[in-house]
């Protein structure tokens, strides 16, 4: 499988919306989670998709689509960290240093492209992407999978080790934040 990974902008919308499904790829979230809180469960999955449209349309792009072809297979939220307020809410997730990170928020893998790779090709373009901004590190909080084996939307700690990120916290011990200094 060749993947090419492109930025979400308002042209690559429709291919979001058809990687996420109706329901928003999960429980209606449409990666408003870490921008506004456990709110988004308490707005409709149509509320929640047109405010990530919304960010879509403002720019800049908030993350990258992995393609095999003409069909997208996976998504990353990728954005700086003070773009996705909600991070700070979370005890386990608060900011280790002043340091001005963008951060990995969240990925979805379609269905039959699990474990193919398609995260660690999203990574690898993640940190090309904040690399290229001027960022002076990205940040991830995956899971550890040796402690906690559920599936998860943040990815996992092998898998951002692989990549060259260190674990620079754990206040929790299936979380570990993991960061790349450029």
């Amino acid at each position: 499988m060749t993947l090419e990974v492109r930025a979400l902008t308002p042209e690559e919308w429709p291919a979001l919306v058809e990687l996420f499904g109706e329901q928003g790829a999960r429980s209606g979230c449409w990666c408003m989670y870490f921008r506004i809180g456990s709110a988004y469960r308490r707005r409709s999955s149509a509320v929640n998709k047109a405010a990530f449209h919304e960010v879509v349309r403002q720019g800049p792009p908030p993350g990258l689509l992995a393609f095999d072809g003409d069909r997208a297979v996976g998504w990353c939220q990728v954005t700086p960290r003070s773009l996705l307020p909600w991070l700070d809410h979370t005890w386990r997730l608060k900011p280790v240093d002043d340091m001005p990170v963008w951060s990995i928020s969240c990925f979805y893998i379609r269905i039959g492209y699990r474990r193919r790779g398609v995260t660690g090709a999203l990574i690898q373009a993640a940190l090309d992407l904040a690399r290229q901004a001027g960022a002076p590190a990205l940040e991830a909080y995956p899971l550890d999978g040796r402690l906690s084996p559920s599936a998860t939307s943040t990815g996992y700690a092998t898998t951002f080790a692989r990549a060259g990120f260190q674990e620079v916290a754990r206040r929790s011990p299936e979380r570990p934040i993991m960061r790349y200094v450029f």
